[in-house]
């Protein structure tokens, strides 16, 4: 088995804090769903009011243009108020508050069913623009941009199913792809035709789930192999050497591949297994993102687990199903602790991007032990885009000048993870350094909400 990865710096990354891969618990039903409108970069413009019924999975708040997409409602109910709060990043987020009350119409009911591959590329792209379906990730670019992007590239287009898991905290999707393989595999043949050039799949597995590999590539000979899909599909094993999954090691990594197998993957779209699985429920069964599978962990909560939630649901109420905390957190973290964005209301929601949620206890944080840089050189050795953290974070001590738009650093924390004096090099350095803000994350509530 031949095994491909990028070529310099990363780190094996393991954190016993985070969940361990075991079934999937569905969370209850939120009694107030806090649905995100955006902020005052990519906003989202309401087209319900406050005191308006709405259905699940009804349209609630409209793009307003490039980088947005709409906004449904997740469970039936009266908007009862608007939320406006700041979060640890001082981003300002409106949000509509939904007092949960009537029917639901998609959940425990017989899903509609529509036959795709009757479609044109063109109609494809409009549905998943109208349900909303976004990347999955910190960038959350609406899929439709992106597919638009590609199309009018000259080149043959490869699509690459990333099912890279270089990170525990990634639990969630890899249970994803476990639980709902098909749809996965199937969003992939939808959004290969919405593009019209796709001339191959790629599963992009790392090697330490050979198992989910071999299953995958047999799902996918069922699958895309004749009748309407027949698309060529093939697996590269990856490494599993953090940040092996970011866009740039991966591609760099499939680069290698190509060369050595004498291939030409030509342009690439990387795409995870939440955001095809979406975007087979929004083709085929007329559903916008509705909820999201999230690992639940840290040293501060008392049952880590896998869970299923539904959109808008409030990080407290999923922490409360976990049997709450067991230490005060010092740090509440959505995403990776390596590279996730901090929360600072317990009334802050789960999102479309959320995969992980991470509450640290203080016993768990390091961030009060800062010492001294010692000259390591560390974290120049795992940089996987050859930095020097610690010169740059010396030179911001001195207040000297530093051009951090250009650095390509890509916040993937390995060098604030090795280094033995616990400095906030990747912050710095991303000019997000936030050590004011190491505070108990969970206490306050989100202004309105």
């Amino acid at each position: 088995m031949k095994i491909y990865s990028f070529p310099r710096g990363g780190i094996p990354y393991y954190d016993p804090t985070a969940p361990v891969k075991s079934p999937v618990v569905n969370a209850y039903l939120p009694s107030l769903s806090v649905i995100l409108l955006g902020n005052k970069i990519n906003k989202v413009y309401p087209v319900v009011s406050v005191g308006e019924q709405v259905r699940e999975g009804m349209l609630i708040g409209k793009a307003s243009g490039n980088g947005t997409v709409n906004v449904h409602a997740t469970v039936p109910g009266r908007i009862i108020r608007k939320a406006t709060w700041k979060d640890g990043e001082d981003a300002e987020n409106d949000a509509l508050v939904i007092k949960m009350e009537g029917a639901f119409e998609k959940l425990g009911k017989k899903n509609e069913t529509v036959i795709w591959t009757g479609m044109n590329g063109y109609d494809i792209q409009r549905t998943i623009s109208d349900y909303g379906i976004t990347e999955m990730e910190n960038t959350e670019r609406p899929l439709a941009e992106m597919i638009s992007i590609n199309r009018r590239e000259n080149e043959k287009l490869t699509l690459v199913v990333r099912c890279v898991f270089d990170d525990p905290w990634l639990v969630a999707d890899y249970a994803l792809c476990v639980d709902r393989m098909n749809a996965v595999i199937e969003g992939a043949a939808i959004v290969s035709k919405a593009c019209f050039k796709v001339s191959q799949i790629v599963f992009a597995v790392s090697h330490r789930e050979k198992e989910l590999a071999d299953n995958l590539i047999l799902a996918a000979g069922k699958l895309l192999s004749g009748g309407h899909f027949d698309i060529p599909y093939s697996l590269v094993i990856t490494g599993s050497r953090y940040p092996q999954r970011k866009n740039r090691e991966l591609e760099m990594t499939l680069r290698t591949c190509e060369k050595k197998e004498n291939t030409d993957f030509g342009a690439l779209l990387i795409l995870g297994p939440a955001v095809l699985a979406a975007v087979y429920d929004a083709v085929v069964h007329k559903k916008p993102i509705l909820d999201r599978y999230v690992a639940v962990g840290g040293s501060a909560v008392k049952k880590p687990q896998i869970m299923k939630i539904r959109i808008g649901t409030r990080i407290g109420e999923v922490i409360e199903q976990c049997g709450g905390f067991k230490f005060p957190p010092e740090r509440i973290i959505t995403g990776s602790p390596l590279s996730g964005k901090q929360i600072i209301y317990l009334d802050e929601p789960v999102t479309k991007t959320c995969y992980a949620i991470a509450a640290m206890s203080k016993s768990h944080e390091v961030v009060n032990c800062q010492r001294n840089c010692i000259n390591c050189g560390e974290c120049r050795a795992v940089c996987p885009v050859g930095l020097d953290p610690q010169n740059i974070y010396k030179q911001f001590k001195k207040h000297d000048n530093i051009s951090t738009q250009t650095m390509g650093c890509q916040g993937c924390g390995c060098c604030k993870i090795v280094c033995p004096s616990a400095l906030p090099l990747f912050e710095v350095i991303l000019g997000k350094n936030r050590e004011e803000n190491h505070y108990p994350a969970g206490i306050r509530e989100a202004r309105g909400a």
